[in-house]
């Protein structure tokens, strides 16, 4: 099977820190695939929120996630402070990708590359809709 690789972005538009917690921790004694994922997922709330948008209000539009990439890097143990910087890119008609760097916020080394897929949705018509112009018109001009 041929390994997954992320084109990472060069700037990152937001930063935010996550403690790993016991609960993080697989059987291999190191953070786990799950907890990766719900780290990026909390950094995405606080990404958005620090834009004033939520998952379900981006200029009156919702989010769904379309997919995830995560690539391992190195370990990461419980009591270390993970650094998440994040950014948006690659915008379509209808969505975009937010990309994660996760690092050891004491030694700087990185622990995991990560991207989701996102389209706007519409909820109540249960449908896709267009990329609202104002977030993207925002995220453009901080990129």
């Amino acid at each position: 099977m041929a390994r997954i690789k992320i084109d990472m972005p060069d700037h990152y538009t937001f930063t935010t820190e996550l403690p790993v917690r016991i609960s993080d921790i697989n059987y291999g004694g190191h953070l786990g695939n799950d907890a990766v994922l719900s780290m990026i997922h909390e950094a995405r709330i606080r990404f958005l929120n620090y834009y004033h948008y939520t998952e379900l209000d981006v200029e009156g539009a919702g989010i769904i996630m379309t997919d995830s990439a995560i690539v391992y890097r190195a370990e990461g143990f419980h009591g270390d402070m993970i650094q998440l910087d994040v950014t948006v890119g690659d915008f379509n008609k209808y969505g975009c990708d937010i990309y994660y760097v996760l690092s050891n916020k004491k030694t700087a080394a990185e622990i995991a590359h990560a991207k989701t897929g996102i389209v706007f949705f519409d909820y109540e018509e249960r449908k896709v809709i267009p990329v609202p112009e104002g977030f993207k018109a925002s995220m453009e001009k901080d990129a």
